[in-house]
């Protein structure tokens, strides 16, 4: 990926805390916003990062922040870039079901993630994919899964062994997103 000019990432204490320090130093000038209570300014945003972490635990902050959820979709639909982690991914669904209901999430991509106790699945390891000719490594633990059937992926993602795994790589317009956390974005 090309060196962004100006990237605006989603941090807090939590629910977008999962960064490498490594991503940041490699991304320009940065800014941050916290999506539980601030609405992201993307009129000058050459990329969005939403990194991984812990958003079922503040689904209700997160859902009432619907400022903020809107202008990620909105800015998605006209072409923004995107990259999303794990939580980020999450963020980016239709909705988050926890076991206190169901939470409306962004709505970039139509699926629904669950973090219901009784759902809960261990997903962990490296994992490595190419795409658009360039390879990308990094690694995947959660504990959430998808409802229902599980999304296509755009490209096969593998293990460190050189196996595949069912692990989706998400692409819509702009926006790439996984529960895989990339070493390098």
């Amino acid at each position: 990926m090309e060196k962004p000019l100006n990237t605006l990432i989603a941090r807090n204490g939590e629910s977008f805390s999962f960064i490498y320090q490594e991503n940041i130093d490699r991304l320009g000038r940065v800014s941050f916003f916290d999506p539980e209570t601030e609405t992201p300014q993307l009129n000058h945003t050459d990329l969005l990062y939403l990194p991984g972490g812990y958003p079922e635990r503040h689904l209700e902050a997160l859902a009432a922040n619907e400022a903020c959820r809107h202008a990620i979709r909105d800015y998605a639909e006209r072409g923004g870039r995107i990259v999303a982690e794990c939580g980020g991914m999450m963020y980016l669904c239709k909705s988050i079901v926890s076991d206190e209901g169901e939470f409306p999430a962004c709505g970039v991509f139509p699926y629904t993630i669950t973090a219901r106790k009784a759902d809960r699945k261990l997903s962990l390891g490296y994992r490595r994919f190419t795409l658009d000719g360039r390879e990308y490594r990094g690694h995947e633990f959660h504990y959430t899964q998808f409802a229902g059937t599980w999304p296509d992926s755009v490209v096969q993602v593998y293990d460190a062994k050189g196996n595949p795994v069912p692990t989706p790589i998400l692409r819509y317009k702009n926006v790439l997103a996984s529960y895989t956390h990339l070493y390098q974005i």
